[in-house]
C-alpha cells in the first residue's frame, strides 16, 4: 500500500481541507502515515499570511526530503497558490498544487503533472470536498464558504483564495448529516469569510444555514468560526429565538479600535459599529464570549492612535485576544505605505496589548467559577477529560467514566493555567 504524509499550516480553514484531501487518498487506497515518518507522498499544505508561514513550509519540505529522499513531493495551499515560481524552485519539490486542485488532488498526483496553479480570482465556483469523519475528534469543522472580497490593505488572502464562493445548503445538510451518523454532536463552520456566505447570488444567507442544521438529527451545538463585521451579526442577533443550537462565542475580527486606522486598513467598519454589533449580540446571548483578533504597528500607527485601540479592547472586554504585530507582505498595499512602524515599536505595543489580553481573559473567566456550565468531553487519560464550554472555554473535568463524547454539566470550581476545572454532575 502507498503511503502518505500530511503537513498543515494556517487556519481551520486549511485543517478541514487537509482532512478532506487525507479521505481522497484514503478512498484512492493510500495510508496516513505522520508526517516524521517515511512516506511515498508528501503533501505540505502552506498558509501565506506571514513570512513566518512561508519559512515554516520552507522546513516542512526540507523535512520531507530528508526524511525520505526519493518521495514525491507536492505543495499546495496559499503558499503555493500566490508564489508558485518560488514553491517551485524549493529544493526537493516535484509538485505544486493551488487552492483550486485540492478538491481533485489525488488525480494531480498520480497524473504527476509539474504545476496545477489557476487564476483564482477568475474562480467562480465553490470547489466541493466532502469529510465524513473527522479523525481522532469529537466536534467537527465544516467548510461551507471560500474567498474574500473585502482587499484589507495589509491581507494577501483574496489573493490566495480568490472571490466570494458560498457551498450549496443541501450539500452543507449532507454532510452534517453524515456527521452527526458518525456521533458528532456540535459542528464548527469555517470559511475565509463567514459572514459573506451567500453574497456570490446565492439564495440563502449563513442565517439560513444556522436554520437548517438547526433541523439536522443528533447535532446539539453549531459554533460559529472566525467571523468578520457585516450585517450578518444583527441578523443573528435578531434571530437568537430561532437559533438555540448556536454556542454563544463570537469571534469577531476587531485588528484595531482606532477609526484612523481602520481606515487605512479598509476594513469598511467603524468602532463605533463594532461596538453596537457587540451590544446586540450579548443582549440576545447573555454571557457570551466575544474574542478577536487585534493587530499592532500597522503602518502610520501613531501612540495616539495605539492607545485608542487599547482601551477600545478594554471597553469591549473581550474573553479572548490574539495579539499580533503588523507583518509586511509584499503584494499588498500596506508594504508600500509610509511611516512603517520600527520592529522595536512593534514588540513594545503587542506585549502592551498582551497584558490587557490577559486582564480582560482572567476578569472574564473569573465570573464563571461556581457556575454550571455544559461541555463536550473531548479527550481523556487517566481519569482527567478536558473538553469545550458552550462559550469554548477549555474546561477539565475528573471522572471514573469513559465521557468522550458525551455533552456534561459541570460546575466550575477553579481555574488554572487558562483552563477551568469543573466538578461532573451529570
Amino acid at each position: 500500500m502507498k503511503t502518505v504524509a500530511f503537513y498543515t499550516l494556517g487556519c481551520k480553514v486549511n485543517q478541514y481541507e487537509t482532512e478532506a484531501m487525507e479521505e481522497q487518498f484514503r478512498a484512492a487506497g493510500y495510508d496516513i502515515v505522520p508526517f516524521s515518518a517515511s512516506a511515498d507522498v508528501y503533501v505540505v499544505n502552506t498558509c501565506t499570511v506571514t513570512a513566518v508561514a512561508d519559512r515554516k513550509s520552507k522546513q516542512a519540505i526540507g523535512k520531507a526530503r530528508r526524511t525520505s529522499p526519493a518521495a514525491h513531493i507536492v505543495v499546495t495551499g496559499c503558499f503555493a497558490q500566490v508564489s508558485p515560481e518560488q514553491a517551485a524552485a524549493l529544493e526537493g519539490v516535484d509538485q505544486v498544487i493551488g487552492n483550486t486542485g485540492k478538491a481533485d488532488i489525488v488525480r494531480l498526483v498520480e497524473d504527476g503533472s509539474a504545476r496545477f496553479v489557476e487564476e483564482i480570482l477568475q474562480h467562480k465556483t465553490y470547489d466541493e470536498m466532502q469529510i465524513t469523519q473527522m479523525t481522532g475528534k469529537t466536534r467537527a469543522f465544516m467548510k461551507i464558504e471560500e474567498g474574500c472580497n473585502n482587499f484589507c490593505s495589509y491581507c494577501i488572502i483574496p489573493y490566495a483564495r480568490g472571490p466570494v464562493r458560498s457551498r450549496d445548503l443541501a450539500e452543507i445538510c449532507k454532510e452534517a448529516e453524515v456527521l452527526a451518523a458518525h456521533g458528532y454532536q456540535e459542528i464548527v463552520l469555517t470559511g475565509i469569510h463567514l459572514t459573506s456566505y451567500g453574497l456570490d447570488g446565492k439564495p440563502h444567507d449563513l442565517f439560513d444555514v444556522l436554520e437548517a442544521l438547526h433541523h439536522v438529527t443528533g447535532i446539539k451545538r453549531i459554533r460559529l468560526g472566525s467571523l468578520e463585521l457585516n450585517h450578518m451579526m444583527l441578523k443573528i442577533a435578531q434571530g437568537a429565538s430561532n437559533l438555540p443550537k448556536l454556542c454563544p462565542q463570537f469571534h469577531i475580527s476587531l485588528q484595531s479600535g482606532c477609526d484612523a486606522t481602520l481606515r487605512r486598513m479598509n476594513r469598511r467598519y467603524t468602532a463605533q459599529e463594532y461596538r453596537s454589533a457587540v451590544q446586540a449580540l450579548r443582549e440576545a446571548f447573555p454571557g457570551a464570549a466575544v474574542t478577536t483578533d487585534l493587530m499592532v504597528g500597522f503602518p502610520g500607527e501613531t501612540e495616539e492612535e495605539f492607545q485608542q485601540s487599547m482601551q477600545f479592547a478594554k471597553e469591549i472586554g473581550f474573553a479572548r485576544m490574539h495579539v499580533f504585530p503588523y507583518s509586511r507582505r509584499q503584494g499588498t498595499r500596506a508594504a508600500d505605505m509610509p511611516e512603517q512602524v520600527p520592529e522595536t515599536v512593534k514588540k513594545q505595543r503587542a506585549a502592551q496589548m498582551q497584558q490587557v489580553a490577559e486582564t480582560l481573559h482572567q476578569q472574564f473567566c473569573r465570573q464563571y467559577i461556581g457556575r454550571t456550565v455544559s461541555v463536550l468531553a473531548e479527550r481523556g487519560k487517566e481519569g482527567i477529560f478536558e473538553g469545550h464550554a458552550e462559550n469554548d472555554m477549555m474546561v477539565m473535568i475528573k471522572s471514573d467514566r469513559n465521557l468522550q463524547g458525551e455533552i456534561v454539566q459541570v460546575r466550575i470550581t477553579d481555574m488554572q493555567e487558562g483552563v477551568f476545572v469543573g466538578e461532573l454532575l451529570t
